[in-house]
């Protein structure tokens, strides 16, 4: 138990703040940074989140994307430091925490239907209703 706390008081230090909030579904640019020799460059990857698991400095996610015809998936640490930004594109309507099913899809069964507007809206309305209401 007290190991534990030690750990994550040890790993706070690392763990990035400016992470955009996002869940499965959602379509995400990731910009990697990449070194080649002397020189670095950055690299984007675009695709739908379809998986999240573990939590702290051992948090990934896993993005999947069809290009050329054929499917492709990488999983990333979030608080990697070859990760230099995380930009959200779209956000998705899900109903589920993993989209393994999508694998292997194409065309229209590999969609993900897009939420208007966002999750960043949703909280935003959520804080909104909860302020609203009269204080007994």
């Amino acid at each position: 138990m007290m190991q534990n706390q030690l750990i994550q008081e040890i790993e706070k230090d690392y763990l990035k703040k400016d992470l955009p909030s996002f869940r499965v579904g959602d379509s995400l640019c990731i910009h990697t940074r990449i070194v080649e020799g002397e020189k670095e460059r950055i690299q984007m990857f675009t695709g739908t989140v379809i998986a999240r698991r573990g939590s702290g400095l051992s948090e990934t996610i896993a993005l999947y994307r069809v290009s050329y015809g054929a499917g492709m998936e990488r999983v990333f640490l979030i608080h990697s430091p070859k990760i230099a930004k995380i930009e959200v594109v779209k956000c998705g309507k899900v109903r589920k925490g993993k989209l393994y099913y999508i694998r292997g899809k194409s065309g229209k069964a590999s969609k993900v239907k897009e939420l208007i507007g966002g999750h960043h809206q949703e909280e935003v309305l959520a804080k909104e209703a909860s302020s609203d209401e009269p204080a007994t």
